[in-house]
């Protein structure tokens, strides 16, 4: 196994209430009531702020918690370290902070895996208490009929491994899977009825299945039970469905046209157990203030 960190419409948001979410910037809170927000148990996938975890993971760390994120979707495992860091290590660092590990993205290639390489892998996700391990991407050369049947396969065997040590694996979505491959949609067409629903959940990108056209509350009904986790990343712009993986668009939480009031609604039948905040561009050259209003419209406006 290749170990790599790499990584409409159903809008509803008034024009006046989207403004007012949008008035929510960076400064919308102090310090103190942002530890309030742990409360809500928001998390928060670190790939949002990777060049800051690069350059000082620590510091980093001790920002994401003072504003009062509760759980961590890491997105830097390598050689069974996290981060650069040792498991215990890396933990400790966390819980200090009064912070929770719940979940990483592991990228398994499509060249194959070895069981040994799995082993160790879910070891190391194991030491940090981690509940779930996530598949969170599929190089464009892999995105064929063929190489989806042959990874879904691998994932399976890679599930059973990690349930053995009490970890959940999962597959993370894009847009791509729902692009129409010769009369087969691979999100429903293969992913959804070949991936074992004991031993692969989906973690689902509300951003991206809303840019392929999808709306996740028909999915959540369609496919009860089979979504324990949310990604939240918001939209400027209302589009017509596209596949290719472009950012651009990407908002903070709350800030775009996305309906989550709706969606959260729903978070039962989808059997949703957690949610990460995630922003792909790093807030557009501002990490921490993009994850800050997306947590203050997710703790004052989405979840209330």
């Amino acid at each position: 196994m290749k170990i790599s960190q790499n990584r409409r419409g159903f809008l509803k948001t008034s024009t006046a209430g989207a403004l007012g979410i949008m008035a929510l910037g960076p400064l919308g809170c102090t310090t103190a009531f942002a530890n309030d927000k742990k409360d809500f148990g928001v998390g928060l996938q670190l790939y949002s702020i990777r060049d800051a975890m690069a350059a000082d993971v620590p510091g980093s760390l001790k920002k994401v918690s003072d504003l009062g994120y509760k759980y961590l979707e890491m997105a830097g495992y390598s050689d069974g370290e996290f981060y650069g860091y040792a498991p215990a290590e890396f933990k400790k660092m966390v819980s200090d902070l009064g912070m929770e590990i719940l979940s990483s993205h592991t990228m398994v290639e499509a060249a194959g895996i070895t069981l040994d390489n799995a082993k160790i892998m879910a070891d190391a996700h194991a030491a940090l208490d981690a509940k779930y391990c996530i598949q969170p991407w599929v190089n464009e050369p892999d995105r064929n009929i063929e190489t989806y049947k042959k990874m879904i396969g691998d994932w399976n065997q890679v599930g059973t491994i990690m349930k053995e040590v009490g970890i959940q694996f999962g597959y993370h979505n894009h847009n791509f899977e729902f692009l129409n491959i010769d009369g087969i949609v691979p999100y429903y067409d293969l992913f959804l009825p070949e991936m074992d629903a004991d031993l692969i959940t989906m973690e689902i990108d509300l951003y991206w299945v809303t840019k392929a056209g999808q709306d996740p509350v028909e999915m959540f009904n369609k496919y009860p039970g089979r979504f324990q986790l949310f990604h939240l990343k918001d939209m400027y712009e209302e589009t017509e469905p596209y596949f290719d993986i472009m950012k651009d668009d990407i908002a903070p939480v709350g800030a775009g046209k996305i309906d989550f009031r709706r969606i959260m609604a729903a978070k039962e039948v989808a059997g949703m157990k957690h949610f990460f905040v995630e922003d792909d561009n790093q807030g557009n050259g501002k990490p921490f203030e993009g994850i800050e209003t997306s947590i203050n419209n997710v703790t004052t406006h989405i979840l209330t």
